[in-house]
Formats: structure tokens, C-alpha cells, sequence
């Protein structure tokens, strides 16, 4: 799914809406040649027969159409419960864009047109949606609702913070991962956009993630990273000056000097997050800035049929 040629048709953040839907929709006519063929027809009113269910509800319309089994649901079944999280610490607002690039090549950009698409297709699948956003502090929270009002209103929010002057806020993912969950009371669906950046060690933060899982929500951890210089710090050799966006520390050196070691410690600290994520129940999916959504949608669609 590209989606450069219709951002161009995007003269201000304020068609936030427009872009999500468009990338939804994109994917959705492409479902037919996915797992999920049969989906964009009837997204609110159906899903995977599993062996073993009743066949009292198959619909058998459906499956003359897909050539795959989908149970009609009843309206209480549909209605997901999902919140958003994101991290909108100093170190989401990186990289710097240039004058040509779209604002989702930035990891902030990236998180909040991802959030926007999430947030599409569980409108048009009926289902309530809230959002918080933390940095240094609990920025934003909104409790999960449905109505058009509220999707707007988190709307606005997204698009706030993709133009948001700059200042320097550091991460404080643990404090406020704590207080999301306890504000967490019936059975959701959490969704965290975050790149992990955070000082404190990791046994405190999965004590965090933890806790989202209390009563039975099911997390899905979007790590947001910029591949190219992030993972694989690809850079030319010219001194450089490296600047820690949270802390402000700056230092001089040369990347090949270090590319080697720190990319072994890179991978060493994806891996170590990943079997945690695996080892706490938790769906842990990297995500590149600039990629198309299709990874976040998929997910979210395979993570739905087993939440349900």
C-alpha cells in the first residue's frame, strides 16, 4: 500500500481523517489477498469460525461468497474496547524531517497517523476507542467511547501533537504506564506506540507492562524506530555530532568507529525485549517509520480475532 502520492492530496494535518481513511481503505481492497478475505464486506457483523463452535450461526451466504467459514455475531459481541497510548517524549520527534519529507517519517508522525488509522477502522467496526498520551508527564487521557463527538476530539488531539513547537521532554514511560492501567477497569484492548526510549532498567518497565494486563486486556506494543539510523546507524564516517534529544548531552565521533558494537548491543537489546514481551503475554511488533500501515492493521486484525 503506498500512500506518498496521496499525501501530497494532504494540504494540513487537519486531514488527519482523510489520510486514515484512505490508507484503510486501501488495505481493505486489498484483503482479498489476505488471511482476512471476506473481512471488508462484513467487518462489524462476523468473525472466523473456529472448530469446535457451534454451527448454529454460520452464514452460509457468506461462505458461498469467501469460501470461509464466518458465525454471524450478536451487537454486545462487536463492541471492543481498545485504547491508545502514545509516547510523545522528545526523543518521538525524531528524525529531523526535510522540507519534502511527510510528517509520518518522523516517529511521532508516524505513531499519531497509525493511532488515526486504528482509530478508523474500529469506527467503522463500531467499537470505543480511547487515548492517552504521556511524555515527562501525563499529557492526555480520554476513557474509551464511540460516538463521533469523541473520535473527533481525539482527532484533534493526534493532530496537535504533530504541531506542537519543540521542547525538550524526557520519558517517564514507567510512572505513567502505571497510571494508564489503573485507570483501566473493563477489559480492553491496549495498543502502546513508543520507542522504548526510557532510562530506568528493564525489569521496572515490564513491571509497567504488567500491569496494562491486569484484568485481562490484552497489550500490543508498537516499537517505533527509524531503521535506518536507529538500527543500523547508517552513516557516513565525517565527524559527527550526536545530540541525546532528552538529556540534551552532546558528543563527538566517528560512526564506523562504533557502528559494529552498536549494532551488536542494538540487537542484543530488540531480542531481550521481544522474548520478554513473548515471556509476559504481550505482542511486541518493531515498526519502521516511513513503512506502509500494513503491519500495524494486520496485527491489530489478528489480535482482535484472538482477544475475542
Amino acid at each position: 500500500m503506498k500512500i506518498e502520492s496521496e499525501i501530497e492530496k494532504v494540504s494540513s494535518f487537519q486531514h488527519l481523517e482523510m489520510l486514515a481513511n484512505q490508507v484503510v481503505e486501501g488495505f481493505i481492497s486489498g484483503m482479498h489477498k489476505s488471511p482476512f478475505h471476506g473481512f471488508s464486506a462484513e467487518f462489524a457483523e462476523h468473525k472466523v469460525y473456529n472448530a469446535g463452535e457451534s454451527t448454529k450461526h454460520i452464514d452460509w451466504k457468506l461462505f458461498a461468497k469467501t469460501d470461509r467459514l464466518y458465525t454471524k455475531r450478536f451487537e454486545e459481541e462487536t463492541n471492543l474496547r481498545c485504547h491508545l497510548i502514545v509516547d510523545n517524549s522528545s526523543s518521538m520527534h525524531y528524525p529531523e524531517l526535510k522540507s519534502n519529507q511527510p510528517f509520518y517519517e518522523k516517529k511521532i508522525g508516524f505513531a499519531v497517523l497509525a493511532s488515526a488509522v486504528l482509530m478508523n477502522i474500529l469506527k467503522k467496526q463500531r467499537d470505543a476507542v480511547g487515548l492517552s498520551v504521556f511524555s515527562d508527564k501525563y499529557e492526555y487521557y480520554a476513557p474509551e467511547k464511540g460516538s463521533d463527538r469523541h473520535h473527533r476530539m481525539l482527532l484533534n488531539k493526534l493532530e496537535d501533537l504533530l504541531v506542537q513547537p519543540k521542547v525538550k521532554k524526557t520519558t517517564d514511560t514507567i510512572t505513567y504506564l502505571h497510571q494508564i492501567a489503573e485507570k483501566m477497569h473493563r477489559r480492553s484492548m491496549i495498543i502502546l506506540f513508543t520507542d522504548m526510549f526510557q532510562a530506568e532498567d528493564d525489569e521496572k518497565l515490564f513491571n509497567a507492562l504488567q500491569h496494562l494486563k491486569h484484568n485481562k486486556h490484552k497489550v500490543v506494543l508498537f516499537h517505533v524506530v527509524d531503521n535506518e539510523t536507529e538500527l543500523k546507524f547508517d552513516f557516513d564516517n565525517a565527524p559527527r555530532k550526536f545530540i541525546d534529544l532528552e538529556s540534551g548531552e552532546e558528543f563527538s565521533i566517528f560512526a564506523d568507529n562504533v557502528k559494529v558494537e552498536y549494532e551488536k548491543r542494538v540487537e542484543a537489546y530488540f531480542k531481550n525485549l521481544a522474548l520478554t514481551c513473548a515471556k509476559n503475554q504481550i505482542k511486541y511488533v518493531p515498526v519502521n517509520v516511513g513503512d506502509n500501515f500494513e503491519k500495524i492493521l494486520t496485527t491489530y486484525l489478528v489480535e482482535k480475532q484472538n482477544f475475542g
